[in-house]
């Protein structure tokens, strides 16, 4: 009986201090996801928000999504960035140097072409609003670029500014008016930021319950094991 007992307890004690760690980890998680929801929030009322002048000088941690209006004419070259948009297939977004009225070159992301598409800038004074921004794409993995043929793999800020010979920061087109642009604008949002914290609680929530019905069945084996022997 003693020793029924003692199993009983050590199998409690597995049992408890699983489920309260399995627990504790959801608990966590949910107050991640509350933290990403406000961090989302902010993200989108900044992305939203009235369009400002550029800035005398931008700074990724200050100037993030600010949003912003513009005036200026195209470069001739385009940097085509490889992209595949959702609904639309493979395709390239477009990068070309835009000269503002005080001349000032800064990059400019006109929008996403389908693969084969229209590449050619428009030509004449444009007015654009959109986001800046310093995408966090490129990695240890990434190729490098094509310069040849202007073909990269991805948006690389500073790099793409040395090649085209503008300030490093990037202008991602909300609305382009003035002459008609084969790019469709893709606009900054918030749907790249993953938010998978509701599902990481629910997981180690899950996991809780199932430990505890792996101690409670421990404990039935236990305690049958025991009738058994007496």
């Amino acid at each position: 009986m003693a020793r029924e007992t003692k199993r009983i307890i050590g199998a409690l004690v597995l049992g408890v201090l699983g489920v309260g760690v399995l627990l504790a980890l959801g608990g966590w998680q949910l107050q991640r996801l509350e933290w990403k929801t406000e961090v989302l929030t902010q993200m989108e009322a900044q992305i939203s928000g009235e369009p400002q002048s550029l800035p005398d000088r931008a700074l990724p941690e200050r100037d993030r999504f600010l949003p912003v209006a513009v005036e200026g004419q195209l470069g001739d070259r385009v940097l085509r960035v490889i992209a595949t948009r959702p609904g639309q297939g493979p395709g390239h977004r477009l990068i070309s140097a835009l000269e503002t009225g005080d001349g000032r070159r800064v990059l400019l992301e006109r929008g996403f072409v389908a693969q084969g598409g229209d590449v050619t800038p428009p030509q004449g004074s444009l007015r654009i609003t959109g986001n800046l921004h310093w995408p966090r794409e490129v990695d240890s993995l990434t190729p490098p670029p094509d310069t040849d043929n202007d073909l990269w793999y991805a948006r690389d800020v500073h790099a793409m500014a040395r090649e085209l010979g503008t300030e490093p920061f990037l202008i991602v087109a909300r609305m382009i008016s003035g002459a008609a642009d084969p790019a469709t604008p893709w606009p900054v949002d918030t749907s790249s930021v993953a938010n998978d914290h509701l599902q990481y609680a629910i997981t180690w929530f899950s996991l809780a319950a199932i430990w505890l019905v792996m101690t409670l069945y421990l404990i039935y084996r236990i305690r049958q094991q025991g009738k058994a022997e007496r």
